[in-house]
């Protein structure tokens, strides 16, 4: 019997993951390959970090930034401006009932590694660390 997955504070099913991944990959190599035919964004080298997907899978929340990290509000806009020809191109490699929705969001998850490092290198906390 299948379990109740109501509650949100359980985090994203198998099937979530699965699919999330499977939309990172695709999306990646249709941004590498330079698919899409707008110049203004094929000049950016994005990294893809993480694709979420509600739980009925037809929203898909990709989390990325330009490489170097400058001109990462362009890049959004670019991605936004191009969202409905990315999704087609997506959906080409998907075998999923519906061609999920994309969104696109900066990925801090970089800035936060950054922050936590400069966190414990200093003098205070390594001190508390080592005790």
């Amino acid at each position: 019997m299948a379990k109740n997955r109501s509650h949100s504070s359980e985090g994203p099913s198998q099937r979530q993951l699965r699919v999330g991944e499977l939309i990172r990959r695709t999306l990646a190599d249709v941004l590498a390959r330079g698919d899409i035919h707008d110049p203004d964004l094929n000049r950016f080298s994005i990294t893809v970090g993480e694709v979420r997907t509600s739980p009925d899978l037809k929203v898909a929340t990709a989390y990325v930034v330009p490489l170097g990290g400058k001109g990462q509000e362009d890049v959004l806009e670019l991605l936004n401006r191009n969202r409905s020809e990315l999704r087609r191109a997506v959906s080409k490699n998907l075998t999923l009932k519906f061609s999920p929705e994309l969104r696109f969001r900066l990925d801090d998850t970089f800035d936060r590694m950054d922050d936590t490092r400069r966190m414990f290198a200093q003098d205070a906390v390594r001190r508390d660390v080592e005790s």
